[in-house]
């Protein structure tokens, strides 16, 4: 089957890129639409607000070893199936969240949620099943953008609905969206993996092999880090608007929505020109923005500016950088062995959540009511710094393999 072949509803062809999108978009709901419900959660729970923030990095911990499920398991007995019984999981998740007796239930159906995120895992594979590397760029780019919307306007949503109908609200949102992922799967997604291994053991002992790779392990860390700064905001964020800023939960959740605007505006620049500037042009370009963003928000913190304007509008310089540096870098890591789009996807996906949710875990313990929010701009600073290492490092290796093959 071709990209020229889908067609809208009929699962014996490839997905469109609207279903991609979708299933793509659920997995980003489940993490973030409930932020600016987490003081309420914890205060329902009679939890901790540290404790009730582990919803953010149990949820992205538990991403990252489901995508190392998922992906193996797309290669060896196809990609509409894992899509299938992911979707199915987290409506599960979902329920269980909304059912729970005790924050302890509550954070093991965050844990359950997490399987939303073979959407993404699966539709990266499935994309480059059907396309080349550069092509590939420009549709996940493309795809992406379409997803971007959900964390883009998620935040204010949720702060709506907590005002207006309390916490559950955001959760049966994220039921509906489950069902819908699980829906549009059966109605639409044809299988795109014509090339199934011959056994799971097989697929998993593939591994080795995309470790070894110098240029995987580069595009994995430009991915990890250049997201990083984005998940430590998730986890930093919700704190410094409460506690520093005393902003409304509708209020913050619209300033959330300006880096989601930001990796939206990234995504389109990818998909728009990715052909023509090549994965090299977008993955320096990217790196650039992603720094400008947290250096504008310490300047104006250092200024004196305690704005909200002046620490979050910066950031969407944070997000075009991600939009323009992830589909570039996924595309890349995906094409190291295209046999094994699925478990690369998998693998690098997992470590790209994995230190996402650390980070996300790590922005809550340096925040206090005594430091300011600069600690969380200077880890997202940081970051950056490492996502620029990372993306020379890729490049080298990559000019290196295209001289020799190796």
């Amino acid at each position: 089957m071709t990209p020229t072949d889908s067609r809208f509803l009929d699962r014996t062809t490839p997905p469109t890129i609207a279903t991609l999108t979708v299933l793509a978009g659920v997995g980003a709901l489940g993490m973030n639409v409930f932020l600016p419900s987490l003081p309420s959660i914890a205060r329902h729970f009679g939890a901790d607000y540290a404790v009730a923030g582990l919803a953010v990095s149990m949820y992205l911990a538990a991403t990252a070893v489901f995508q190392l499920v998922f992906g193996p398991l797309s290669d060896r007995y196809g990609r509409r199936p894992a899509l299938l019984w992911g979707f199915a999981l987290m409506v599960a998740g979902s329920v269980m969240c909304l059912v729970a007796p005790s924050i302890e239930w509550f954070l093991a159906g965050r844990i359950v949620q997490g399987c939303g995120i073979v959407g993404l895992v699966v539709s990266r594979a499935a994309i480059r099943d059907l396309y080349g590397q550069t092509d590939a760029a420009s549709v996940i780019g493309y795809v992406t953008m379409g997803m971007s919307i959900v964390p883009m306007v998620a935040p204010a949503v949720g702060g709506f609905l907590e005002e207006a109908f309390g916490w559950q609200a955001s959760f049966w949102l994220m039921v509906a969206a489950a069902v819908l992922g699980f829906t549009m799967c059966y109605a639409d997604a044809g299988e795109t993996n014509q090339h199934k291994s011959a056994s799971i053991g097989a697929q998993f002992k593939g591994y080795p092999e995309l470790v070894r790779s110098r240029r995987f392990w580069g595009y994995c860390g430009t991915m990890a880090f250049a997201s990083g700064g984005f998940f430590a905001f998730l986890g930093g964020a919700p704190y410094v608007a409460e506690t520093h800023l005393e902003l409304k939960p509708s209020v913050y959740g619209l300033y959330f929505g300006i880096t989601a605007f930001g990796y939206m505006t990234g995504n389109f620049i990818t998909g728009r020109f990715a052909k023509s500037l090549g994965v090299a042009t977008m993955l320096r370009l990217g790196n650039y923005a992603m720094l400008a963003g947290p250096t504008l928000s310490l300047l104006f913190h250092y200024l004196g500016v305690h704005h909200p304007a002046a620490y979050f509008c910066p950031l969407i310089l944070l997000g075009v950088g991600n939009g323009m540096t992830l589909p570039s870098a996924s595309a890349g890591m995906i094409s190291v062995r295209p046999k094994l789009a699925g478990s690369a996807a998998g693998l690098g996906g997992s470590l790209q959540i994995g230190g996402g949710a650390a980070l996300s875990v790590l922005a809550g313990l340096i925040l206090s009511p005594q430091t300011g929010p600069a600690p969380l701009f200077w880890l997202m600073f940081a970051t950056g710094v490492a996502a620029h290492l990372a993306m020379r490092y890729t490049l080298r290796v990559e000019r290196e393999f295209e001289a020799t093959g190796q």
